[in-house]
């Protein structure tokens, strides 16, 4: 779990490992589609798909603490239309331990190192301990990449490179080889609420086992590991009697990523104005089931990184944003031009293979040209990832 402060308030959060940060995830899968339709976009049959392949469902209500039962209860007695989470976690192997976040022990959580498997046994082959410094650009085609591998440096060179760093590395990437990346950092915000009931044991099951969906945030049960570690208000009431109501909120798109990894995204007054309005709500359902004060905020933190190198209108046809050089594809969350305020795995998941099917297309458009200019047999071997 890397940890980059872009401001004195917010904190930013990524998986640096293999599988990313699906492995560090609270594996919530729903369909955030913030700004897709105003580009043309839709990731409905990839969407479909996805879900599909991974197995998704709902967490049993037979397993959830006694009090995230009756925060639903209150929840849709105040109208709020409270929805039950899905998750890729297999409900009948969960122990219950509430510590997805930092990875599954017991192997009972989806994440993308299963793809990855796949495709290794298809012949890709895999560089781990070796990020990636630049892009080689030579007459504005991108014929590979510069990498620190062992205390030195290596190039691979590559027909196609695709970039899936996530909001802040790919934008990292492009501008330490000279290229540009939006201004427009989008990070999910999120702030917890925390309050207090003897005994409630929160921490004993899957976090986000429900939500409620409002125009730009949700609002979910969820115990904070983050602030429990590194808030010291949050830790003034022993951990059994600690009860949290998440905030997750759609954030305006305004921030920077430098080329050395440094991050400027500052929480701005209209995002302050929105958070105050939904921790409100957050506390009127905590007070209503029985969770006493003193209420206390937890850590302001963003883990949802996109927007960096968004797509626009005119880009969707292809997947590809114009500026971008030729034979360099992203396939992460920097192509959602919008902050979601909802679980992201699946949006990310879906962009990706949105764009494989565009590289493949595009792949096989020039094999063709290739057979028919040449008028010889031409075979792919391999194809290889990083």
């Amino acid at each position: 779990m890397n940890a980059t402060r872009s401001s004195n308030e917010l904190v930013l959060l990524r998986g640096m490992t293999m599988g990313g940060s699906t492995v560090l995830s609270c594996g919530n899968i729903a369909r955030a589609e913030h700004g897709l339709k105003e580009i043309g976009l839709d990731l409905t049959p990839e969407f479909e798909e996805i879900e599909e392949s991974i197995g998704i469902r709902e967490f049993p209500r037979e397993k959830w603490r006694p009090i995230t039962k009756k925060m639903f209860e209150v929840a849709e007695e105040l109208g709020l239309k409270p929805k039950i989470v899905n998750k890729a976690i297999d409900p009948e192997k969960c122990i219950c331990c509430g510590l997805c976040e930092l990875g599954c022990a017991n192997g009972v959580k989806w994440d993308s190192r299963n793809f990855l498997d796949d495709a290794i046994r298809g012949g890709a082959i895999l560089h781990t301990s070796s990020p990636v410094e630049k892009l080689i650009v030579e007459n504005g085609t991108v014929k590979g990449v510069k990498l620190k591998s062992r205390f030195k440096s290596k190039t691979l060179k590559a027909d196609i490179v695709v970039l899936a760093a996530g909001g802040i590395g790919t934008a990292q990437i492009l501008k330490a080889s000279g290229l540009p990346a939006k201004d427009n950092l989008w990070v999910d915000i999120v702030l917890t609420l925390g309050g207090v009931l003897k005994g409630a044991n929160q921490l004993k099951e899957p976090p986000m086992a429900w939500y409620t969906k409002h125009e730009d945030y949700i609002l979910s049960p969820y115990f904070d590991i983050l602030s429990h570690w590194f808030h010291k208000p949050w830790r003034n009431v022993p951990i059994t009697d600690r009860v949290g109501m998440m905030v997750k909120l759609a954030d305006i798109e305004k921030g920077t990523v430098f080329a050395d990894g440094k991050v400027e995204k500052i929480i701005k007054r209209e995002d302050h104005l929105r958070l105050d309005k939904a921790i409100s709500e957050a506390a009127k359902i905590m007070e209503s089931a029985g969770v006493s004060g003193p209420y206390v905020k937890g850590m302001y933190n963003g883990g949802h990184l996109g927007g960096t190198v968004p797509l626009k209108a005119e880009d969707v046809d292809s997947m590809k944003p114009s500026w971008l050089p030729r034979r360099l594809w992203v396939a992460d969350l920097s192509l959602a031009p919008r902050s979601q305020g909802l679980p992201t795995i699946l949006l990310a998941a879906a962009l990706a293979l949105k764009v494989s099917r565009k590289n493949n297309r595009t792949l096989e458009r020039k094999i063709n040209i290739l057979l028919d200019d040449q008028k010889k047999f031409v075979r792919v071997n391999s194809f290889k990832f990083i």
